[in-house]
């Protein structure tokens, strides 16, 4: 059975996504991964790569990452 795929918050950063994972825009096309199954997702907005990290975020961007529980899902 393979993992699950697993996203990390960050504090002061990005989503770090790690697994076998697909990336498509909104129109369904797929970017190139090269191979990779660990990507970082900008939070930001100051990536010069979005959707993906690029470290712009340094000095300009604060969010400390603490889990909680979400309130129960509407039915």
């Amino acid at each position: 059975m393979s993992q699950p795929t697993k996203i990390t918050v960050n504090s002061n950063g990005s989503l770090k996504v790690e697994g076998d994972i697909i990336v498509v825009d909104g129109a369904g096309n797929e970017y190139n991964l090269q191979g990779r199954t660990t990507v970082g997702f900008c939070r930001c907005g100051l990536s010069k790569n979005k959707p993906f990290c690029d470290g712009s975020h340094k000095g300009h961007f604060e969010h400390d990452a603490v889990a909680f529980d979400l309130p129960p899902k509407k039915v």
